[in-house]
């Protein structure tokens, strides 16, 4: 999920990521497709650890395989690892950043080994949230300044004698720890340890009528599910998480964009014109990542049943 990400490893940990990650390709190339002479050959694609990106990859792989012939190399690694990759060329596109404007500072301008390649037409959204049935009994927990209060309603086991702040994976955009602190909360932050973890937490809450309160984030497709309920933290303003350490204001609005290698721009393959073309909408990736995480279709099938559906959607990003 965005956000200013904790630091994911260094380098000689990316290069054991990449060896235990390497990803299975999608599929072998179907046809010799080209653009501008050139052919598209191995395209390797990072792929973060949510089920959004994972519809995202999905469906370009599988256009990149089935249409331009492409041998799709996926990556699964954390975000901050992926950009490391744009350096030695074992990374050629990331489709979903999360602002991380320090990480293009690093990359972009300085070491000048990535570029930016356009919109993905997603729009995010992090902050805390509620189960409905919660927001409902208790509406006075929807503003922050309430939850202090409310603090022993959310202790658990693990939070200490305070009250829990549940997240996700350690790696995903996150002000939650600065946030708790710099608003005097009595809560702590507890990792659920990913985002199919911190779904369950949010659906068992729902369920049974415990009482949770926890990050979360849009596109996803569990809103179709369940109604989560935002808190209304203090408003953002520009500027405001400047400071990562000083962060006492809501998460901005992310126009989420693509972000691929010097080398990869640089090198006529067609697979970068389907990048930068590719654009869709949440509700787009909603349903290719309901189909993964629920309906339990294999990325690929995912990705075809997508594609049939929305052909001339992908005919734009053809250029046909």
């Amino acid at each position: 999920m965005t956000k200013k990400l904790r630091s994911a490893g260094v380098l000689t940990a990316f290069a054991l990521a990449l060896t235990a990650c390497g990803g299975a390709k999608v599929g072998e190339a179907d046809k010799p497709a080209t653009t501008g002479g050139k052919e598209c050959g191995t395209f390797n694609l990072a792929v973060s650890p949510w089920v959004g990106y994972e519809a995202n990859a999905a469906v370009v792989a599988y256009v990149a395989t089935k249409e331009l012939g492409c041998k799709v190399v996926k990556k699964n690694l954390k975000e901050e690892i992926a950009w490391q990759g744009f350096s030695t060329g074992e990374v050629d596109a990331n489709l979903e950043n999360w602002g991380h404007e320090d990480l293009k500072k690093k990359y972009i301008t300085e070491q000048k080994v990535a570029v930016e390649a356009g919109l993905s037409g997603n729009k995010g959204v992090i902050g805390w949230y509620l189960p409905p049935w919660l927001a409902a009994e208790h509406p006075e927990l929807k503003d922050w300044k309430n939850l202090n209060k409310n603090a022993a309603m959310f202790k658990t086991s693990e939070s200490g004698g305070k009250g829990q702040l549940l997240d996700g994976d350690p790696s995903f955009v996150t002000n939650d720890e600065a946030l708790v602190k710099n608003l005097k909360l009595d809560y702590k932050v507890v990792y659920a340890g990913s985002e199919t973890a911190l779904i369950q937490a949010f659906r068992d809450a729902e369920k049974n009528k415990k009482p949770v309160i926890g990050y979360f984030y849009e596109p996803q497709w569990f809103f179709n599910e369940l109604k989560l309920v935002k808190v209304d933290l203090p408003a953002y303003t520009t500027g405001c998480d400047a400071v990562p350490a000083k962060v006492a204001c809501d998460y901005p609005a992310y126009e989420l964009d693509k972000i691929v290698s010097k080398k990869f721009a640089d090198s006529g393959s067609p697979a970068y014109e389907l990048v930068k073309k590719f654009n869709w909408t949440n509700d787009d990736q909603n349903v290719v990542a309901k189909y993964i995480a629920e309906d339990k279709l294999t990325p690929d099938a995912a990705a075809e049943k997508w594609v049939k559906e929305n052909q001339s959607k992908v005919d734009a990003w053809l250029g046909k």
